[in-house]
């Protein structure tokens, strides 16, 4: 049996919808690629990546997911982590994020390709997205690919 990392914690009372995801983690001039999410006062800094759309595997999602929230093209290289995490969407949904954490080699860059407009491609020095992700699970694994190489 695999054991399989929680973060957050479930409200009282509330029914948490499972859903499949997955996230990238890629490196540029020693910078890790995040995306900050538009919510005027309640905006916030995630990995690239989420939900797994029907027969997707992981890879096709993280793919997929980079193109629409960053213009990033991008090729999965190899699963470093899985955790879930326990949220309540914007719109109040509770949802537990359960998935892959991948590290991704960054291909090319096609700004017009983006469709997420709340969604912007930020670089971030990897210790400051430890402390500025919304998530603890993308936290960790951001700490898990740190240690993997040091």
């Amino acid at each position: 049996m695999s054991v399989r990392l929680q973060f957050g914690t479930a409200a009282s009372g509330l029914d948490y919808r499972l859903r499949a995801t997955a996230f990238g983690l890629v490196v540029q001039d020693s910078r890790l690629a995040c995306v900050r999410v538009d919510r005027g006062e309640g905006s916030y800094f995630d990995l690239p990546g989420g939900a797994v759309d029907g027969d997707e595997t992981e890879q096709q999602a993280v793919v997929r997911e980079f193109l629409e929230e960053t213009g990033m093209r991008v090729r999965p290289l190899s699963r470093i982590a899985e955790a879930s995490q326990y949220f309540r969407k914007s719109d109040g949904e509770p949802i537990n994020n359960t998935g892959g954490f991948w590290t991704v080699e960054h291909l090319s860059l096609d700004p017009a390709a983006k469709v997420e407009a709340d969604h912007q491609l930020v670089w971030l020095d990897p210790h400051q997205a430890l402390a500025q992700l919304r998530h603890d699970a993308h936290a960790w694994a951001v700490a898990a690919w740190l240690r993997r190489r040091a």
